[in-house]
């Protein structure tokens, strides 16, 4: 088909946005994509993510919000998504954003705890909130305020896309009584929570899921965490691994964050933000709800069909865990400005909506629970 002079101009601007990105830092990067506005017509938009193709509920997720905001618009905000390896390798997607050679990355925040660990605190951190407290946080006590800020200082705007609940503790070849026997341990755990695992004497290694079964597999890995029954299940780690310990006191209620690059975020309509706003609060409403239908499912699968060998973190481990928790928040606080501001913010939040959600939900499931013998 033959192009007019007006659909030849705009292919030739949307081609030169990568293009110009590519050679420069984030700041750079933000000359050449504030304009065009979006809203003047289709584009093509890359987004990048940490997860593999396809993989249940992360993998899902991000690509159920590339799908639906490409499908809002009709095509005129046309998503292009490479899972993780397919374009970058997973944990190099927000460098990719932030300098311009992408739109947008989905992955999980604490991935980016080098940058800054204020970044720790828009996923999971110890003995966090909850999917449901963290929302109220993010939302309405000043949580993506702060998020905002701490974003601007590396060139992205984010979003809460998806969110796992509370996670499972980890994959243990051994039983774990005492924090003593976690000394010594490699273990697969990033954010904060490996920082915890390291005062105990473990050593926290951070790889991507893609490369989690290989290494356990082989022995370079003594342990792992991963998510939860249902994505555990999909990556086999009961064929290297028979303990099953539980709750992860490192994700309490895991978000999976959105970015996008915000000289590109500047420059669109606010209905176009609007419209990218409301694909991520879908996700993460919906991403949460699947997880929460899947894992009761799959811990059944895994302990009556693989054999696997279910086991609850005793008081005195999860003790421990808490007296390390403490000594990391304090170190993360003595980071920065930013840092301290917001887990002032974290701490306070946390205390009051769990307060209320005790006497709410939690005595509401206690007594629920006990009258049906759940």
């Amino acid at each position: 088909m033959k192009q007019t002079k007006k659909q030849t101009s705009q292919g030739m601007k949307r081609r030169g946005f990568l293009k110009k990105a590519a050679v420069g830092t984030a700041g750079v990067a933000a000359a050449t994509v504030a304009a065009p506005a979006i809203s003047q017509g289709r584009q093509e938009i890359v987004m990048v993510s940490t997860w593999p193709r396809d993989f249940p509920g992360l993998g899902t997720g991000a690509q159920r919000f590339a799908q639906m905001l490409t499908d809002m618009t009709d095509g005129r905000l046309n998503v292009q998504y490479f899972a993780g390896g397919e374009r970058v390798k997973p944990f190099d997607s927000f460098d990719e954003v932030a300098s311009g050679n992408a739109h947008i990355y989905h992955g999980a925040e604490y991935y980016w705890k080098g940058k800054h660990p204020g970044f720790s605190y828009f996923a999971s951190v110890p003995f966090g909130m909850t999917a449901l407290e963290s929302s109220s946080w993010i939302r309405w006590m000043g949580g993506q305020e702060l998020w905002d800020e701490l974003g601007a200082e590396f060139g992205v705007k984010c979003f809460a896309a998806g969110n796992t609940g509370v996670q499972m503790g980890g994959w243990f070849r051994k039983e774990i009584n005492s924090a003593d026997d976690l000394k010594g341990l490699k273990f697969r755990m990033p954010g904060l929570g490996g920082d915890v695992l390291a005062k105990l004497g473990a050593s926290p290694v951070s790889l991507p899921g893609s490369q989690i079964y290989e290494n356990l597999v082989s022995g370079a890995i003594d342990g792992t965490e991963w998510v939860g029954p249902w994505n555990d299940s999909f990556l086999k780690f009961y064929e290297a691994a028979k303990y099953y310990y539980y709750p992860g006191m490192h994700e309490s209620g895991t978000i999976t964050g959105l970015g996008i690059n915000k000289a590109w975020w500047d420059g669109l309509s606010k209905g176009d933000q609007l419209l990218i706003d409301a694909a991520a609060t879908y996700v993460h409403e919906s991403m949460y709800s699947e997880y929460n239908a899947k894992n009761g499912e799959f811990l059944a699968k895994l302990i009556n069909e693989q054999g696997v060998e279910l086991r609850k973190f005793s008081e005195d481990v999860a003790d421990a865990f808490g007296e390390a928790s403490e000594e990391v928040f304090e170190e993360t606080r003595q980071h920065s400005d930013l840092a301290k501001r917001i887990d002032d913010s974290y701490q306070k939040s946390l205390r009051t909506v769990a307060a209320w959600m005790n006497i709410a939900d939690g005595e509401y499931a206690t007594q629920r629970n006990r009258v049906l013998g759940i």
